[in-house]
């Protein structure tokens, strides 16, 4: 599908420098543009491509336009990078796969209650009572329990499994291989024997989240296992029982959250930490990758290390650690000497 710089300029609101005419197929990173693309520049760091650039249109930053000639055409925006990421937005609507119908091959329960204009792939399985929002995309082999409920507009990947009595919101995003509603790691020792606790909760998912590809979602003993509006898991993260999470938290790949913990709203937590059970992290927390929670958090903090404790604090004892064999080293050289 090929667009001219006139028709991006109107799409994100540009001013055009060069030829309006010109016109690209693809996109390509600034620092190797390829010929029939267009790319971007929003930061200062990245004008010296602009001299070299194959791409025949370039998004700019307004500030950031250098003076004199340039071998492309520039579209100028007062963000370059939110242009971009709006433009690549619309390129997607424009071009994906336009999936629609129910295949023969799925397996729908006649409880079952499907939406309008929704796609369903082949050997999908939606059991009874399940419920399906219009507009769903549900690829194949999904597994939808009984009871479970997917709200509008909401995408499932190939092999995303839901358990029963699992509730999805809309516009959600759940990609390949996610499991949400899996057993809690609940067991009890009788006569020195780990028995298992029957989970009997569930999962609930607000809308606008996105699960990464093998997130595991556990339900809980009793009451409900919750991930708010606007939450984000990259992949391989693993979300126990009885956890809640706040709306628009973003946590990173291979982190673990323990049972019963509770995290706040607008989070950021990085790739690797580990969070222990029956905590409360609060809002606006910053949590560095590869660190271990074990204690409670407040609001706007950020930590790092295992144990965690506050950034600064650990930047400063860090320095010291390092610095540990050097000042051994002297102490035995000054106990020779004397």
């Amino acid at each position: 599908m090929n667009f001219t710089a006139r028709q991006i300029a109107e799409m994100i609101h540009g001013t055009i420098i060069g030829n309006p005419d010109v016109s690209f197929s693809g996109f390509s990173k600034i620092e190797d543009t390829q010929p029939k693309t267009i790319s971007f520049i929003g930061s200062p760091q990245y004008v010296k491509f602009l001299s070299e650039t194959k791409a025949e249109a370039i998004i700019i930053t307004k500030r950031l336009v250098p003076d004199g000639q340039y071998n492309t055409t520039l579209i100028v925006v007062e963000d370059a990078h939110q242009a971009f990421v709006e433009l690549i937005r619309m390129y997607d609507k424009l071009t994906k796969n336009d999936l629609a119908g129910i295949s023969p091959n799925a397996f729908i329960d006649n409880t079952a209650e499907i939406g309008k204009d929704c796609y369903i792939g082949d050997t999908t399985v939606i059991m009874k009572n399940a419920v399906v929002g219009d507009n769903c995309k549900i690829y194949p082999q999904v597994f939808l329990g009984t009871n479970v409920t997917i709200g509008p507009g909401t995408t499932l990947m190939p092999g995303t499994k839901i358990y029963d009595n699992c509730h999805v919101g809309s516009n959600c995003l759940i990609h390949a291989g996610v499991v949400i509603g899996s057993d809690g790691f609940g067991f009890t020792q009788e006569n020195g024997i780990n028995v298992k606790v029957p989970q009997l909760g569930n999962v609930i998912i607000g809308s606008d989240v996105e699960i990464g590809a093998n997130s595991t979602i556990d339900k809980s003993t009793l009451g409900s296992t919750v991930i708010n509006d606007g939450v984000k898991l990259d992949n391989l993260v693993h979300i126990a029982h009885n956890v809640e999470i706040g709306a628009n938290t973003v946590i990173a790949a291979q982190s673990v959250v323990a049972g019963s913990t509770k995290i706040g709203h607008n989070c950021l937590i990085g790739g690797q930490v580990g969070i222990s059970d029956h905590l409360t992290i609060g809002n606006n927390v910053r949590i560095v990758s590869q660190s271990g929670i074990m204690h409670n958090i407040g609001d706007n903090e950020t930590v790092m290390g295992s144990p965690a404790f506050n950034q600064k604090s650990y930047l400063r004892s860090y320095a010291c650690f390092r610095n540990l064999p050097k000042r051994l080293n002297e102490t035995d050289d000054a106990s020779k000497n004397n």
